[in-house]
């Protein structure tokens, strides 16, 4: 009886490159378990060693060996990740998906639903309840939602600009920043001053004391804590020099406000001037309006009062220099008393002062002017315009 014939092994030769790429799949600690199988049957295989030695030396079945070595032979690399698969039959079609994406776009309000926020189990109980699916698990709804970003759950508050004369307000500070007034470049002896107050800053004394981090252990504060009071810090902050004056009031007013005008004013080189432009807003009775310009100037006649728009605290710098306080002093809030707030807050502007530098501001009046642009696509007058223009088309 003739012997039956075996199949020769194909053969494997590696070059440089594809060895190091193998070693990396088959010996790499974040390499899967199936792609380091394979890349060690073909290193195996470029040795020089049967199919049956590769069986034996990795635990593998040998037609496990067979077919993966004839795969890398025929098709290298690419042949050793998994042929593409068809899958398990898709359960929802294409349209009950978009029908199941609609409602994560309206609000619950608008359907009778009494939660003022979608959520992927309640989506999931509206599908069905509606008659769209029969049956949905929230983490098929989320998976949904995903692939178009959508996060109904989540929400940011946002106010439309009321100001009429919102560009002149923002110009003026924004050409201040780039020392520029009314056209006409600052001279080396005007300076900008920002200045608000930062209203509230309770001192919380913990009922236990608070704890240092420690290696793998964050900072600990206790939960609970005693009222000690509270004050206002008022801030001028130089824009140009980074140069920042703060004092603490019991409240906030007109004669605290003034109180630190007087600090800034009666000192050089603000006393000596030749202009100092106050940039503020126009929000707190302390300096609203045109009784305050009026006040101002009275008081120090090289001042000038320039007012931000209604609700727009982002073009005055000194919110930036509060947010650093807040981050730095505040939080997060142990102190004893109210003096030690204030001794906290006087030592933080030393150190600051010593070191700052002025803020890199970058919003200019032609990024301003392209913000206006994008909202006026948004009011109703665009946007009936718009729908007047295609139905015409």
């Amino acid at each position: 009886m003739p012997a039956l014939s075996v199949a020769a092994a194909c053969p494997i030769s590696l070059t440089a490159s594809r060895r190091q790429r193998l070693k990396k799949a088959a010996y790499g600690h974040k390499s899967p378990h199936q792609a380091r199988i394979r890349a060690q049957v073909v290193l195996h295989a470029a040795r020089g060693h049967s199919n049956a030695q590769i069986a034996r030396e990795t635990g593998l079945h040998l037609d496990t060996v067979r077919r993966w070595r004839g795969r890398f032979a025929h098709g290298g690399l690419p042949a050793l990740a998994d042929c593409r698969r068809s899958g398990r039959p898709a359960r929802f079609t294409p349209v009950q998906v978009a029908e199941a994406k609609a409602p994560a776009c309206q609000l619950p309000a608008e359907t009778g639903v009494p939660p003022s926020r979608w959520s992927c189990p309640e989506l999931a109980a509206e599908l069905t309840a509606r008659g769209i699916t029969e049956t949905v698990s929230a983490s098929t709804v989320r998976r949904w939602l995903r692939e178009d970003a959508l996060k109904p759950w989540q929400h940011r508050s946002w106010i439309f600009i009321r100001d009429p004369n919102f560009r002149a307000k923002a110009q003026r500070v924004l050409d201040l920043y780039a020392r520029t007034f009314e056209g006409v470049p600052l001279g080396e002896d005007e300076y900008v001053v920002s200045s608000d107050e930062k209203t509230s800053i309770q001192a919380r004394c913990r009922c236990h004391p608070t704890l240092a981090p420690g290696q793998a252990r964050a900072m600990r504060v206790n939960h609970e804590y005693g009222r000690g009071g509270a004050l206002a810090y008022l801030a001028a902050y130089d824009v140009h020099r980074a140069k920042v004056f703060g004092r603490c009031e019991p409240k906030t007013g007109i004669v605290p406000f003034m109180n630190l005008v007087e600090q800034v004013m009666t000192t050089e080189p603000y006393a000596s001037a030749k202009r100092v432009h106050w940039v503020v807003d126009n929000g707190s009775s302390s300096h609203r309006g045109q009784k305050a310009i009026d006040r101002l100037a009275s008081a120090f006649p090289n001042t000038v009062m320039v007012h931000t728009p209604v609700h727009a605290s982002w073009t005055n710098q000194i919110e930036i220099f509060f947010s650093i306080v807040q981050r730095k002093v505040v939080q997060p809030n142990d102190f004893t008393d109210l003096t030690q707030v204030r001794d906290r807050l006087r030592a933080f502007e030393d150190r600051y002062n010593a070191t700052a530098q002025p803020f890199q501001w970058r919003f200019t009046t032609s990024d301003l002017d392209d913000l206006l642009a994008r909202l006026d696509r948004h009011t109703p007058a665009a946007r009936q315009e718009e729908s007047s223009i295609a139905l015409a088309g």
